[in-house]
Order: C-alpha cells, then sequence, then structure tokens
C-alpha cells in the first residue's frame, strides 16, 4: 500500500517541530512533507542580536536538511489548497507553479508584520521578522553613525542619530534595549561624537513596556531602558512618517532616519483565502487542533485560533511558546490517527518569559519567579541555548567572543533598503503581504 503523506506549510516553531515529532512518531509509516520559502528553521528571539552584531545570521538559523533528514523539503510559498482534491498550491522560488497532494495537512503558516493605517509608514518603516530585516538593521544603524561623523550640520547630525522604535512589546523593547547599546558602542569609536547624544525613542499607545507580560517585567525593563537613556513615551505612537521624521500624535515633529516598526504580527494573509472561517484573522480549530468539518486539516501557531482551555472563551496568545508546543501537539495528534499515541487537547502551563535587556541585563519569570539583573541573564541566555534546536555551541562560543573581544562594526551594505520595504517584510514562513 502506499504509504499516507503528511504536508506541513511552514517551519516556524510550530511547523518545525511538528516534522521533528512526526519524525519521531511516524517514521517508515507516512512521508512527510515541509513546505517553506527557506531551508532553514529561523530562531526569531535571538534577531536583535544579529541586528547589532553580537551573532552572525547564521547563528539563529537551523538547517532543515541536518536536523530533518526524513523530511523531503519544498521549497516555496504556498498560495491556495485545493480542499476538494487535497492538494497544496505553491510557488516555487523560480516562479515556478506546482502542487502538491497530502492525506494529512498541518497549516502553520505563522504570522507577518501588523500594518496600520499611518500615512508614510510603509513608505520609510522597516520590519524586523527575519534575517534580512536584522542584517538590514545592523547596516543602517553602523552607517547612520559612520554619516554623523562625517557631518558638520548640527541639526542633521542629530537626526542621524535618532531612532525611533514603534510598539513597546517583547520584540520593540528588545531592540531598543540592544540598540541603544550598540550605538554608544559605535560612538565611542569616533572622537568626533564625543559629545553627541545618541537619541533612542520607544513608543507604544500601551500604558506600559511588555503590555502582555507580567508587570514585574515591564517594570525591570522600563527601568533598564530609561537608565539607558530611552525616551520610554507609552500613550504615543506616530500619526505620519516622513522621508526626513515623524509626527507624532502629540503633534511633535522628530527629525530621524530611522523608523523600526516593531508593533506586532497578524496572520500570514494566506489564511484568509482559504476559503475557511477564521477568528482574527486565524484559522478556526477546535482543542485537538483540527479545523472543523475537515478531520484531515489541522492548524496550529500564528495561524490558528486555538482555544484556550485555561481561560475558557479566549484563544492562546500568537507567541513562539505556545507554537512550539502546539506543533508538537497537532502531530501527535496526527499520528493517533495512523494508530500511534493517542488524540489528546491542547493544554498549556505558562513557564514564564524571559526578555533580554542587552548587556547584563534581562528580565526574566521561570517558573512565576520574577530575576533581574545577572541572575535573570543566566537564565534567559540558558533557555535560548535549550530553545535552539542547533548551533548552541556555536552561538554560546560567539556570545563569549562577543564578551571577551571587541566588536566588530563594519557597515557591509549587503540589504539595501528597496530589498526590505514593511510592505514585503520578510517573515520567516510562507506567503509575504
Amino acid at each position: 500500500m502506499k504509504r499516507p503523506r503528511i504536508v506541513i506549510i511552514g517551519a516556524g516553531f510550530a511547523g518545525y517541530h511538528a516534522a521533528k515529532t512526526l519524525c519521531r512518531l511516524a517514521r517508515g509509516r507516512a512521508d512527510i512533507v515541509l513546505v517553506n520559502p527557506t531551508d532553514y528553521f529561523l530562531y526569531a528571539p535571538l534577531l536583535p542580536e544579529v541586528a547589532t552584531g553580537i551573532l552572525e545570521p547564521r547563528r539563529v538559523t537551523v538547517s532543515i536538511a541536518d536536523t530533518l533528514p526524513d523530511v523531503r523539503l519544498v521549497l516555496g510559498e504556498v498560495d491556495g489548497l485545493d480542499l476538494e482534491h487535497r492538494k497544496v498550491q505553491y510557488a516555487d522560488p523560480l516562479g515556478q507553479r506546482d502542487e502538491i497532494r497530502y492525506d494529512r495537512l498541518i497549516i502553520a503558516a505563522g504570522s507577518v508584520n501588523k500594518l496600520l493605517p499611518i500615512p508614510g509608514v510603509t513608505e520609510y518603516a522597516h520590519g524586523f521578522r527575519g534575517i534580512p530585516e536584522a542584517v538590514f538593521l545592523r547596516d543602517h544603524l553602523t552607517q547612520q553613525i559612520e554619516l554623523a561623523d562625517a557631518a558638520d550640520n548640527p541639526t542633521e547630525r542629530n537626526a542621524l542619530c535618532t531612532f525611533v522604535v514603534v510598539g513597546a512589546g517583547y520584540t520593540g523593547t528588545e531592540v531598543a534595549a540592544h540598540g541603544v547599546l550598540y550605538t554608544e558602542l559605535l560612538k565611542k569609536r569616533r572622537p568626533r561624537l564625543r559629545h553627541q547624544q545618541m537619541r533612542w525613542m520607544l513608543l507604544d499607545i500601551a500604558d506600559r513596556v511588555l503590555p502582555e507580560l507580567d508587570e514585574r517585567l515591564s517594570r525591570t525593563a522600563d527601568r533598564v531602558l530609561r537608565e539607558r537613556g530611552v525616551d520610554v513615551l507609552m500613550g504615543t505612537s506616530i500619526a505620519e512618517a516622513k522621508q526626513h521624521g515623524v509626527r507624532l500624535t502629540d503633534k511633535s515633529f522628530v527629525p530621524t532616519r530611522s523608523l523600526i516598526w516593531c508593533v506586532g504580527v497578524r496572520p500570514d494573509p494566506m489564511v484568509a483565502g482559504l476559503g475557511l472561517k477564521t477568528e482574527k484573522g486565524r484559522l478556526v480549530v477546535d482543542e485537538y487542533l483540527n479545523v472543523p468539518d475537515h478531520p484531515e486539516l489541522f492548524a496550529c501557531g500564528d495561524a490558528a485560533a486555538v482555544p484556550d482551555l485555561t481561560r475558557p472563551g479566549e484563544i492562546t496568545p500568537m507567541t513562539a511558546q505556545h507554537a512550539e508546543r502546539q506543533g508538537r501537539r497537532a502531530a501527535k495528534n496526527v499520528a493517533a490517527g495512523f494508530g500511534t499515541g493517542e488524540r489528546r487537547p491542547y493544554l498549556h502551563k505558562d513557564l514564564g518569559f524571559v526578555v533580554d535587556l542587552g548587556g547584563t541585563k534581562a528580565a526574566a519569570n521561570p517558573l512565576q519567579i520574577p530575576l533581574s539583573g545577572l541572575p535573570a541573564k543566566a537564565v534567559t541566555r540558558g533557555y535560548h541555548l535549550l530553545s535552539m534546536p542547533g548551533n548552541r555551541v556555536r552561538t554560546a562560543t560567539e556570545w563569549l567572543f562577543d564578551a571577551a573581544l571587541r566588536r566588530q562594526t563594519t557597515h557591509l551594505g549587503l540589504i539595501p533598503a528597496d530589498d526590505v520595504p514593511l510592505e514585503t517584510a520578510s517573515p520567516e514562513l510562507t506567503r509575504k503581504h
């Protein structure tokens, strides 16, 4: 008999761990196919360290071929499903269209940048979702300081040394915390900028940084940011972005050449085009991660509106922690359909969160125990090393090198600004918006 084929869309936290779990449970009993536009899993929590020169880009990527040898990788961006004939439709990197048949399908399409109807944002802001954006930001920050060092006009120099981060969630907070340290490092190496202020601003309409996390983590992060000179402006956002600056909602104008968009994420637009029921843009699934009326379809991660059994009536938030666990549970439930294991609902327990604030600072609450400073830093880096499915030794080694050696700050110009516009900012998986 022909072996059944399990197709997984996306190799983010949900898709990658679904594939990894199926390799263990369905080896020899089913063909596992992973459709993804890149040949790696991206460990996105460490992107701020790529953007500030602590880690090289390859350290946060994990090869699918090396770590999932039993999985067939199909490079492509999925843009549709033929539910009647059970086929996934996609375009490969060369633009050629094709399709692949499935017996079971796990939709783990992830998310993309959340856009808001603010004039000028798509033209002048840059997102922070993948390797291209992180490498671009590293080069951009370096170049801005180099240009400032060469500028004689104080007004122009101030604008070049002003950096605006919109969104004080997990990503925006870490980008601002790491970014201010990086620009101060660049400043110290340029005597002409000795008295120049490196102005960083963190904006959000929320009433505190990290609004989705424990208030104790929020207070720690807020304190560290302010101690480093970051202007933390809560209840404030931008009303308009222009080539030479941004107008804030308080009517003030900030001259800047750097607008970093970390407002949040939304489900990949591919999901909306499937013709299936959605909630807040995410595919509706039951507690078993099964799409109603389609026993062959499963969805998990940011693409799925998974019921939160610990909070009746709500759905789980879009976090890597949930995505990884849901990917594993979806895989186990698929395997149960082939006689391996037992089908179970997705039920989670909050293990806490970690926020790396750069230098020796961090905030963490492992098992709901609040930590800050060096203990939190140790927990944060230990957590990341344990969570990464590869590159652990290389990553730890680069952390040691960064602590012991002079950081390299060369502007390489590898990613032009035109290659990472916000409206097409690259997420780690599936179709872009």
